[in-house]
């Protein structure tokens, strides 16, 4: 299915724009064939003051049609684009996202707030494009013309990408994930360099129950007015590691009938995902790669795949104790966050979903 375009591309704005999410959102927004970047937002510091000035910014050069752009607060009487990416930490997002909603706004969510509420969708759009219908039970619920849509934590992106698959070819019971995530997810600065160079931090906040939870979510199935969760018992471990960007998860998975390594990697290798996902502006060649090098997936050579947007499977082999074990890394910034949001817009704009199509 050839994905629908806008007739002209849509305003959009970026709220919490001067940190590193929100300067993701700029890097992937800034000539997007889509979306217009027309406004940036932030706090209450930072507005008043051109992007170039507030902005401390991490990496490749600034995009230049940014740097004069007046940065406003995170207001809806002030910020006017439609169509809302909110790059905002969850400390002050849940008050920021309704106000923009109920404003009739559509928000793009990459914060924690509304994840697991009943009527929000937590959508990858390979795996479970469906759950958008989500919106129409919150707008009539909540009585309003926006919306919330929401991407998942970053590590469990990366996690269902890989079980997606497996979950639909067989159907998952029970599963152990161990992660290895990357100091880029910490934000900027994030964690102090006497604290992780040369070091393994076995926990990170909030992290554990977030993949807990929001896996059994995206696996699930929708119903009239809410997604049924799957029925799966997850135990995580969340750990932070000296690595820039690219997180990675390693997982045992027990199916509750015996699966062999070879079947799961046959489906592995098939998945494309959602049809409606495919020929989008930020949808990768591939969403799932397999590799059969014994010692990958690794960050410093797959983080990249598909300009970010590919996760990466790897080991995938027996496992003594459930069915199968497998690695999946990919992109924390891009796939597990700001990508992941304007992948979703790109998906409700397709499918007349967000403003005119």
């Amino acid at each position: 299915m050839t994905p629908t375009p806008p007739r002209e591309r849509l305003p959009v704005a970026v709220l919490g724009a001067t940190g590193a999410v929100g300067q993701t959102f700029i890097r992937l927004l800034a000539d997007h064939p889509w979306f217009r970047l027309a406004e940036l937002a932030a706090s209450e510091r930072s507005a008043g003051k051109t992007y170039a000035q507030a902005a401390r910014w991490i990496g490749d050069a600034m995009p230049e049609q940014v740097r004069g752009i007046t940065v406003l607060p995170c207001d809806p009487a002030q910020v006017k684009s439609p169509l809302v990416f909110s790059a905002l930490d969850s400390s002050v997002a849940g008050e920021v996202e309704l106000a923009f909603a109920r404003a009739g706004r559509l928000v793009l969510s990459n914060a924690k707030n509304f994840r697991m509420d009943d009527d929000v969708p937590l959508v990858i759009p390979e795996v479970n494009a469906d759950h958008l219908g989500l919106l129409e039970v919150q707008r009539a619920k909540r009585g309003w013309s926006g919306g919330i849509v929401t991407n998942a934590n970053c590590a469990s992106i990366m996690a269902v990408m890989a079980l997606a698959p497996l979950h639909e070819a067989f159907g998952i019971s029970r599963l152990f994930v161990a992660t290895m995530q990357a100091v880029s997810g910490a934000g900027y600065p994030g964690v102090p360099s006497l604290d992780i160079l040369g070091n393994v931090i076995p926990f990170i906040k909030d992290e554990e129950p977030k993949i807990e939870t929001e896996i059994r979510k995206m696996l699930g199935r929708r119903s009239d007015t809410r997604i049924d969760l799957a029925d799966i018992r997850i135990s995580a471990h969340a750990n932070r590691v000296a690595v820039e960007n690219g997180h990675t998860v390693c997982m045992s998975v027990d199916f509750g009938t015996h699966v062999g390594a070879d079947a799961a990697l046959e489906v592995l290798r098939e998945w494309r995902g959602e049809a409606s996902a495919r020929d989008l502006p930020s949808s990768p060649a591939r969403a799932l790669v397999v590799t059969d090098d014994a010692d990958r997936p690794q960050p410093r050579r797959d983080v990249d795949a598909g300009r970010g947007m590919t996760v990466t499977v790897g080991r995938v082999r027996a496992d003594p104790l459930f069915d199968v074990k497998l690695v999946a890394m990919g992109h924390n910034t891009i796939r597990g966050a700001a990508g992941a949001s304007v992948l979703n817009a790109e998906l409700l704009v397709s499918t007349g979903q967000a403003g005119p199509a």
